[in-house]
């Protein structure tokens, strides 16, 4: 517990008074253990997620076992159609119990069970059936993501105080990307001789594993009881939530600062695009990817969690800032002379976005676990994921722009959504 302690103030910079805002003094003991837990849960889960990525290890297993590019394509909407949709009407369900871990750790485990059964798919099933059982899995995968989503920020709200929130989203962030970061070296420089076959394996199974561990370090987590009173229906969670959006519109704001913040993370698959059109240099190295998205972690996030825990909100408009240079920055690289057009020069583009990317995903979790009333936690973050998931339905064509009108008109419409994004997050209250 001593050891604990001290990894503790190392981290958040707490001395030895401890404050407690908005968590039982009672339990204001357990913080340190608490967020150390939380911490190892992460550690796992996040390298997890870069393992079987649906944005790349996933398309890539697909195209090594036969799979069309249609369904690959799909997989990143999938994902995020299945993990934030149903959440408002879980949420409610998740109120009439008095501790929440259940619903992150189960669903963890869950998962591990549903990327098994994707390796089954790849070895077993072939061409346009394994794709589309992929597909499947995945979206069923994804929907206990969402559940475990909900039940995450409530848990965080109970067990870490305000102003260490942040910290802590930026500790899991951090200790996934040096596993990430590791791995990714690993698979670069002493695995690429490996059979594919046998590098699928490797990272299914050890998915599987991670996901496992991070169910079990979240059940270890010291959550006390809370109110179960006010449990309802998806029926009554929809109109509860309607209620909430009619009454609270900095709400409203901030759901349409993170909807139009999406722009990011939008922009990643076009990016890459650009990069291998204007350099001819190939990008799909699997290692290189899973290198990138680990540095992209470890460099940024504990920047950003500080960020976060003085202002989610300034670092949520910061963002924007970051992300509309960064397109304005490929625009410019389009414009290079042919013999400038480096892959060396383009390829911190990439890694910027990433970053980016995970500055504004800890500033919206940062934000919205701070502002939303203890009482009604699960709802706000379920409502406002839900809303969120009908405007990746909406999004999802965007790509088309590309085709239609060109890269750079694709670029200007990412960079307007971004400074929508701005005029939202600044009409946010401070948390």
């Amino acid at each position: 517990m001593a050891q604990a302690e001290e990894i503790y103030r190392f981290i958040t910079e707490e001395g030895e008074e401890r404050s407690c805002s908005a968590i039982s003094e009672v339990h204001c003991t357990d913080v340190p253990g608490n967020f150390l837990k939380n911490a190892l849960s992460g550690f796992c889960s996040k390298l997890a997620e870069q393992l079987v990525s649906p944005g790349v290890t996933l398309p890539w297993m697909i195209s090594l076992f036969g799979g069309g590019m249609g369904i690959s394509g799909m997989l990143v909407p999938l994902k995020n159609l299945g993990s934030l949709l149903p959440q408002l009407f879980v949420s409610g369900r998740i109120r009439n119990y008095p501790r929440r871990k259940y619903f992150w750790a189960f669903p963890a485990f869950f998962q591990a069970l549903a990327i098994l059964l994707i390796g089954g798919a790849f070895w077993k099933l072939e061409g346009g059936m394994m794709a589309a059982a992929v597909a499947v899995l995945l979206l069923l995968f994804s929907i206990a993501s969402g559940v475990a989503s909900v039940a995450y920020k409530d848990v965080m709200g109970k067990t870490i105080p305000k102003g260490r929130r942040g910290r802590l989203l930026a500790t899991r962030a951090t200790g996934g990307g040096v596993l990430t970061l590791a791995f990714g070296l690993v698979l670069f420089f002493f695995l690429r001789d490996m059979q594919a076959s046998w590098t699928v394996a490797l990272l299914i199974v050890g998915a599987s594993l991670l996901w496992v561990l991070a169910g079990l370090a979240f059940l270890w987590i010291d959550e006390a009881a809370g109110a179960t009173e006010g449990g309802r229906t998806p029926f009554q969670e929809f109109r509860a939530g309607w209620k909430v959006l009619r009454k609270d519109r900095n709400l409203v704001n901030f759901i349409l600062s993170r909807a139009f913040l999406m722009a990011i993370p939008l922009a990643q698959p076009y990016f890459v695009v650009i990069g291998r059109e204007y350099t001819d240099a190939d990008l799909s190295g699997l290692g290189l990817f899973v290198i990138a998205a680990g540095l992209a972690a470890l460099i940024s996030s504990p920047l950003w969690g500080k960020l976060a825990d003085r202002s989610s909100r300034g670092l949520m408009v910061g963002m924007a800032l970051l992300g509309i240079l960064n397109c304005g920055l490929v625009a410019g690289f389009t414009y290079l002379p042919e013999g400038s057009r480096s892959i060396y020069l383009f390829a911190p583009l990439i890694l910027m976005n990433m970053m980016a990317h995970g500055g504004a995903r800890l500033s919206r979790k940062t934000y919205l676990t701070d502002y939303a009333p203890e009482e009604d936690r699960p709802l706000y973050v379920a409502l406002a994921n839900t809303l969120i998931g009908i405007f990746t339905l909406a999004a999802a064509g965007i790509g088309f722009l590309s085709e239609w009108f060109g890269p750079l008109f694709l670029l200007a419409f990412l960079s307007g959504m971004l400074l929508l994004s701005i005029f939202f997050s600044r009409r946010l209250e401070e948390t």
